[in-house]
């Protein structure tokens, strides 16, 4: 075939010869500037992955810390400079060609999170808890984590020193999952930010050095039941589309507010089905409450806070429940408002039996991080109280008390880490007996922490706990309220009674000894204490951030 043979088929394939005008491709417009927070963690993260190929296996622990710090302080600075430039409030909108909200709440989330990550990573860097092994200093990882525990390769990977320094990269995957899920615009971008920042999590949950099997069972069943609420997720999104004819928040919003002008003939029979509406938003509703360890989705959380190494159970408890609040805020505040009447009555519901679940059962336990899972799990139903506000007071109360919280948390994880026996740590309650009196800082700074988890006057737990409740209680859901204070008295029970475990019990001879940390472990306590003192002592200036941060562009 000649040449110009072939160039006529070509123009005529590309349309030039028909008289319809040809529609030229247009480039998305991305505003890199405002994605910058989540751009600066996902490429540091990519150049984590890089030094665990190319750097040297003695420079690699250095190396990651550094870049993870620095990767965390540098998206934090990139937040506070756009809420400095007025993304937060008069230059709220919609980036990334309709995928991304940047407004207030998703500044104030995104701070949040990459705080306490900053925080909570210190943590991941500490080794000089436990005795060092063949000369070598050795962190809460594996030595190598695709080893069979007990193995041969194991005990050689442990003699010669190996540690899983994959850790941080996984770190900053997860966060910056983590970053975009309460921002997203759009469900599938929801989607992919889930399993952004979930299955990092997933393996971080399976690499702990010591437990090793219960490490691992604690992954397996956090992934398949993770796995589960994704598939709820995935489902909902299919069935709002099949309802909305879109998958972008405004535009569900429009057909469930009856204001949409266009219908899309393909879609036509299903378009404004209220069944797909009603089923779809449950699913995706479900997907959320599992993320958020709501009751009666709650059933991962005991084990894998108990088997995971205590710093990613630090960082999970505290990260993952902002990142997913965020999210289910934008969900019911700027897709769902118009179906209020719908979702208030079963989130009622839903935030009773939490409260209650919670508060009841924690009392029944005897393993220190099983207590804190089921009290973490009566804090969500606490948020709850917020969300079902449906009032600008309750958006601001409800990021408030996140704040106020994830701090609180890791700062108690991380002092779970330092009381040791020769297993290693040492959870199990009857160990702690006496710990005021052979190390009574330690033990001061984990009352200040569950005195804040009870809600006491005078720290964090009390103010974010008052802001929810009087959001909720003018929202006219006063009842809740009742409900939540009896709650937060029962959690008070069993938070007082290792209080007195520590202080007025007999310290055991064969008792755990409080390991002394690196400066990193105590930079994390001594943040955690003192957020938690001055968000209780002067709370007034972050209830005015959190206030000014509570409103959602649509």
């Amino acid at each position: 075939m000649s040449a110009t043979a072939v160039h006529s088929l070509w123009t005529t394939a590309g349309g030039v010869t028909s008289a319809a005008p040809v529609e030229k491709f247009k480039a998305p417009v991305i505003e890199y500037t405002q994605l910058a927070p989540v751009l600066i963690v996902i490429g540091v993260a990519v150049v984590g992955v890089l030094v665990e190929a190319f750097v040297p296996r003695r420079a690699r622990y250095y190396t990651q810390v550094f870049l993870t710090v620095v990767a965390l302080a540098a998206a934090f600075a990139a937040v506070v400079g756009l809420a400095a430039g007025g993304y937060g409030t008069t230059k709220a909108h919609i980036a990334a060609m309709g995928a991304i909200a940047i407004d207030g709440p998703t500044l104030f989330l995104q701070g949040t999170i990459l705080l306490t990550s900053l925080v909570a990573v210190f943590t991941f860097a500490e080794r000089r808890l436990d005795p060092a092994s063949h000369g070598n200093h050795v962190d809460s990882f594996a030595a190598q984590a695709a080893s069979v525990p007990g193995s041969d390769s194991e005990k050689a990977a442990v003699k010669a020193g190996f540690t899983t320094t994959e850790v941080f990269p996984l770190v900053l995957f997860s966060v910056a999952g983590m970053l975009v899920f309460p921002a997203a615009n759009d469900l599938l971008t929801l989607f992919v930010a889930l399993e952004v920042f979930s299955l990092p999590l997933y393996l971080l949950c399976a690499v702990a050095r010591r437990k090793r099997l219960m490490s691992q069972e604690a992954a397996v069943k956090y992934f398949l039941l993770g796995a589960f609420s994704s598939a709820f997720l995935l489902f909902g999104i299919a069935l709002l589309y099949g309802y909305a004819g879109s998958v972008s928040y405004a535009a569900i919003a429009n057909v469930v507010d009856g204001s949409v002008t266009r219908i899309d003939p393909a879609l036509a029979d299903t378009m404004g089905n209220d069944v797909l509406l009603l089923i779809g938003g449950a699913m995706i509703l479900t997907g959320l409450l599992f993320k958020v360890g709501a009751v009666p989705f709650h059933m991962w959380t005991p084990d894998v806070y108990q088997g995971a190494p205590t710093p990613v159970t630090g960082f999970m408890a505290a990260a993952t429940k902002v990142a997913a609040f965020g999210a289910l805020l934008r969900l019911l505040y700027v897709v769902l408002p118009g179906l209020a009447w719908d979702w208030r009555p079963v989130m009622w519901a839903v935030a009773i039996v939490t409260m209650l679940g919670g508060a009841i059962v924690a009392i029944t336990q005897t393993d220190i991080k099983r207590l804190l899972a089921y009290s973490s799990i009566a804090h969500a139903g606490f948020i709850l109280a917020g969300v079902i506000a449906t009032t600008p007071d309750g958006i601001s109360s409800v990021l408030f008390y996140l704040g106020a919280y994830s701090f609180v948390t890791v700062g108690a994880f991380a002092v779970v880490t330092l009381v040791r026996d020769a297993g290693g740590e040492a959870t199990h309650l009857s160990k702690w007996a006496g710990l005021g009196r052979r190390s009574p800082l330690v033990a001061a700074v984990f009352a200040v922490f569950l005195l804040a988890f009870a809600g006491i006057p005078l720290t964090s737990g009390f103010s974010g706990k008052f802001a929810v409740f009087k959001a909720a209680a003018d929202g006219g859901a006063g009842g809740l309220v009742v409900v939540g204070v009896i709650s937060s008295a029962i959690a008070a029970f069993f938070y007082i009674r290792v209080i007195v475990l520590m202080f007025f019990s007999e310290p055991k001879a064969d008792g755990p000894t409080v390991a002394v940390p690196s400066p990193l472990t105590m930079t994390t306590i001594a943040v955690g204490v003192a957020v938690t003192l001055v968000l209780g002592l002067a709370p007034q200036y972050f209830l005015d951030l959190a206030s000014q941060a509570g409103v959602f562009v649509r």
